[in-house]
């Protein structure tokens, strides 16, 4: 099985860094191969509703790592988006890279168990935490959860790693993830993934 793992900070080894580092290192001692990736300090830009994706299956712009990035989390069981909080919400550059790879694979990612790890000095990591968690709500893929929510605090790595409660939750959710995703694996093989029906799209177009 295998996991992927996006930093959203600019920071390569900096407080979010730390965070998912804790839950890779668990992830692996269960026995999950992990790919860790920093977009932060990359130039990502938004989606602008084209709808090509529709016909291409995938992002119509190449210029940056949007649809390789995608490719792997097809190629996964599960993914963990950390980010440090801007403003009570999530980095603009990870927002804009998620936002274009659900968009675009969506239907694909279905019962692929998704997490989210937020990184704050003080606070707004609650708000971000459930923007993120959004991405994978609408995308039919189970959240793994843990014994708190998902963040750890500090201003450096080194604050983080005195976050003693923030760590382990960090280790929980990596435990608790990998529970999930064989749990899935074992009944996908026996049962098969769960029925899906023709999607509807309520709309009113008549204006009433």
């Amino acid at each position: 099985m295998k996991v992927l793992l996006i930093n959203g900070s600019p920071h390569q080894k900096g407080c979010t860094y730390t965070a998912l580092r804790e839950v890779e290192k668990t992830l692996n001692e269960e026995g999950i191969e992990t790919e860790l990736i920093q977009i932060g300090s990359r130039i990502i830009r938004g989606c602008v509703a084209c709808n090509a994706c529709d016909k291409l299956d995938r992002c119509v712009f190449n210029d940056d790592p949007v649809n390789e990035i995608g490719d792997k989390l097809r190629a996964s069981d599960g993914i963990v988006v950390g980010s440090p909080v801007y403003y009570a919400g999530p980095n603009g550059t990870l927002v804009n890279l998620l936002t274009r790879i659900f968009y675009s694979n969506g239907e694909d990612l279905s019962m692929k168990v998704g997490a989210a790890v937020v990184s704050c000095r003080r606070s707004g990591a609650t708000a971000t935490f459930e923007q993120l968690n959004k991405f994978f709500t609408i995308s039919g893929m189970p959240v793994a959860s843990s014994q708190y929510w998902n963040n750890v605090h500090g201003f450096t790595a080194k604050d983080v790693g005195k976050d003693l409660e923030g760590l382990q939750t960090m280790r929980t959710l990596a435990h608790n993830m990998a529970f999930l995703m064989r749990g899935i694996s074992a009944a996908k093989e026996s049962e098969g993934l769960p029925e899906k029906e023709t999607r509807v799209s309520t709309s009113f177009p008549d204006g009433l």
